[in-house]
């Protein structure tokens, strides 16, 4: 195939931000306080996130970034602005003074996750309300939305940006969480992995059982599509009238975290600059291979595209 001018695409991103921070060490005995491994850390390394590791994937594409989101007013979030700076993304980061930046804290020792800590907390209504309204202005300047739900709390009007976004003609991916999918209806896709649509769907007996779950929730959030990322079994793209299945990519699986942030990065990139959902879908694929063979959040370039195409 052609391919396709990916430097079109103008990606509006929005959702739940973070920073993955990574402590690098080396472990050579047990604590004599309980019994666990001892890390002496040597090598510490910060990268952006949840919505920021979407948005940076889509930059690697070679498209363009927009992120909206919301950060505390604390290191962290001075440090993933900083990030983002240096990725070449487009970022308007709402400050909110009572919010604490979320963090993943993962320690790594021999090239293992032995550990991974969380610092959370919830968004006030009073940002969010601000974030809709911009939300609202920048809608003209994309050619695609991705709403990236994590369940922080950064995406309470998602109902509203769906609704604003399809008024304006612009095609909305959704990479969701939980079990309420209502919230995301009127979307043109959303991206759930196997475990996630199970807690909406309840669990299927078959392929033929499957897809007609997959369809009645097609039919009743008024989708184009649902795409099920199945891990080692590839994913499959399900329409009103059709369902394509992609095997997985034959390599070695070393981290699969933010594999998901890559396959809706490049659905929506490549969608934004003309294929269909089944091209596009092929082509997130094996983004999400290239990605799984990585360490931590990462992200899939365009020359690595190309290359694991041929």
């Amino acid at each position: 195939m052609r391919w396709p001018d990916t430097a079109l695409a103008r990606i509006l991103v929005v959702g739940d931000v973070m920073l993955d921070r990574y402590w690098f060490g080396d472990v050579a005995r047990i604590s004599p306080e309980a019994p666990v491994p001892v890390v002496k850390v040597d090598r510490t390394e910060d990268r952006p996130g949840g919505a920021a590791n979407v948005a940076r994937n889509v930059v690697a594409l070679g498209a363009r970034a927009l992120l909206l989101s919301v950060v505390g007013a604390d290191e962290a979030g001075q440090t993933l602005a900083k990030l983002l700076v240096q990725s070449n993304i487009d970022a308007s980061l709402h400050e909110d003074a009572q919010l604490s930046t979320t963090v993943k804290l993962r320690v790594i020792g021999r090239q293992q996750q032995l550990l991974r800590i969380d610092f959370e907390t919830w968004p006030t209504h009073e940002v969010l309300q601000a974030k809709l309204a911009e939300f609202t202005a920048r809608l003209p300047e994309c050619n695609a939305v991705i709403l990236s739900d994590y369940g922080k709390g950064g995406l309470a009007h998602i109902r509203e940006m769906i609704r604003r976004a399809r008024a304006a003609g612009k095609p909305v991916f959704v990479d969701p969480k939980g079990d309420d999918y209502s919230r995301y209806e009127g979307a043109t896709v959303i991206t759930p992995n196997r475990a996630e649509l199970r807690e909406v769907v309840g669990r299927w007996r078959d392929e033929g059982d499957l897809t007609e779950r997959a369809r009645r929730l097609i039919a009743e959030l008024g989708l184009e599509a649902l795409l099920l990322t199945r891990s080692e079994e590839g994913m499959t793209l399900f329409t009103h009238d059709d369902v394509v299945h992609e095997a997985a990519q034959a390599r070695e699986v070393y981290d699969v975290s933010g594999a998901g942030d890559t396959v809706i990065a490049t659905l929506a990139v490549m969608h934004a600059v003309g294929c269909d959902l089944v091209t596009a879908m092929r082509l997130a694929n094996r983004a999400a291979g290239v990605v799984v063979g990585k360490l931590g959040t990462a992200t899939c370039s365009q020359d690595e595209l190309i290359a694991a195409c041929r």
